[in-house]
């Protein structure tokens, strides 16, 4: 048996989450969006849940093509909101749509995401020691410039738990606990 972080409890889904994705340096933009979409729904509520609702956000919101999204209009809107297999929460929605339209603009500037929302780690992996879960920390100084730049570019839903929760499954933060079998893994 293998140590592992205790977050992901039993449920198979959060295990291969937790075993194959989280903490793993990304470099992909259609991934980071991705990541940034389910973090911004996942907002208020557990990430269990949105990774319940995983397949049908890559269903609903056009497998995660920020240009598809960012031209989405009420009447797509609309329909999402009417989609029981994601979040049904309008400010949540609407932010997918703003956001995809600040991504673009970033990724014009900038080259690409990636290059753009990596320096806010000076482009290389944060490698927390925490032993146990009540160590992780819900936020940073990183996670706090993150959250108002990309607000200052007009993004929604962005707050510094939100950006750092983000950091934290695009690999920009490690925060497996030291003894789990991730935490040397993901560098």
């Amino acid at each position: 048996m293998k140590n592992s972080c205790s977050w992901p409890g039993e449920n198979k889904l959060m295990i291969e989450y937790h075993d194959t994705e989280w903490g793993v340096p990304l470099h992909d933009d259609r991934k980071l969006f991705e990541f940034l979409l389910l973090d911004n729904a996942q907002a208020g509520l557990s990430w269990q849940t949105i990774l319940n609702k995983r397949e049908n956000y890559r269903k609903a919101f056009d497998n995660f093509d920020p240009a598809k999204i960012a031209r989405y209009d009420k009447r797509k809107i609309a329909s999402l909101l009417n989609n029981s297999g994601i979040v049904r929460n309008r400010l949540k929605v609407e932010s997918a749509v703003t956001n995809a339209r600040a991504f673009l603009e970033i990724q014009k500037e900038f080259g690409s995401f990636d290059t753009y929302i990596w320096q806010f780690v000076n482009g290389t992996t944060i490698r927390n020691r925490c032993k146990k879960l009540e160590d992780i920390p819900a936020t940073s100084p990183e996670s706090d410039a993150m959250s108002k730049a990309l607000k200052k570019r007009g993004f929604k839903f962005v707050g510094s738990t939100i950006c750092y929760a983000f950091m934290q499954s695009a690999g920009m933060v490690n925060d497996h606990l030291t003894h789990c079998f991730r935490y040397t893994q993901c560098g």
